[in-house]
């Protein structure tokens, strides 16, 4: 992964970790549910988008240095391996 791209899931990493932080406040201080809740769904998004990011950049770095490597098989498995953990 490049320095640009690592980057930016950092950022969003930290940004994730500081909603889970206000997460375990919002507990502490009985929030009402739905407002956890709903904070809850955003950091599931922020987790699917830093997921997002880091397929893209395997796809585009390591998939394409193993196709041209001659790695086609181990290439298409991990392609597989990872579809099916996205649709869980």
């Amino acid at each position: 992964m490049d320095d640009k791209a690592k980057a930016k899931v950092i950022r969003r990493l930290k940004l994730i970790e500081g909603q889970v932080r206000g997460l375990q406040k919002m507990v502490e201080s009985d929030t009402y549910c739905i407002d956890v809740i709903t904070q809850t769904s955003a950091v599931k998004q922020g987790l699917s988008n830093v997921e997002d990011m880091l397929l893209e950049n395997h796809l585009n770095h390591c998939v394409h240095h193993q196709m041209k490597a001659g790695q086609v098989a181990k290439a298409g498995a991990e392609i597989i391996k990872v579809y099916k953990l996205k649709r869980k």
